[in-house]
């Protein structure tokens, strides 16, 4: 199975990196692993209704130039379905059994995901009605793929 994450906006924080490259690492015995990042829009103060549409528009172009057409794509939204632990690896091998190689995360910038991007979402994943920075939900995202897998495989983890 391929996974791919594609992000807006760079990880700055050395502890988040460190973090994800840990998880990818781990991810590397169970899939093919590949983060994109895209450039993050810089956001005017104030922002208004206008502007945050274009921001987002144009941040889901760069989205999409990354996105391809076979992918089972799989959008962070708080509006999103939310699983347990549990559910989310019986829904990833699933996906699988059903013979999907490839699946993207897409993760948003501040502002989240344009119409452009959560158009072509083929499931809207939440992990909590809460707000999380965008930067974490990376580490969240891979550690919760991590988890998953080894929940599958009946590995011990995740209790």
């Amino acid at each position: 199975m391929r996974v791919t994450v594609l992000a807006v906006g760079k990880i700055k924080e050395s502890y988040l990196r460190e973090a994800i490259g840990e998880y990818a690492k781990r991810l590397g015995r169970y899939c093919k692993l590949a983060i994109t990042e895209v450039a993050d829009e810089k956001t005017p103060d104030p922002l208004g209704a206008a502007a945050k549409s274009l921001i987002l528009e144009k941040e889901g172009e760069r989205l999409l130039r990354h996105l391809p057409k076979d992918a089972y794509v799989i959008t962070l939204q708080i509006e999103g379905r939310q699983y347990t632990s549990e559910g989310f690896s019986q829904m990833m091998s699933s996906l699988a059994v059903q013979g999907v190689s490839h699946i993207v995360f897409i993760i948003g910038g501040s502002l989240g995901l344009g119409k452009n991007i959560t158009g072509r979402s083929d499931l809207a994943l939440s992990f909590s009605q809460m707000t999380y920075p965008h930067q974490l939900m990376r580490v969240i995202l891979l550690e919760q793929i991590y988890r998953g897998y080894r929940i599958a495989g009946g590995e011990p983890y995740h209790k």
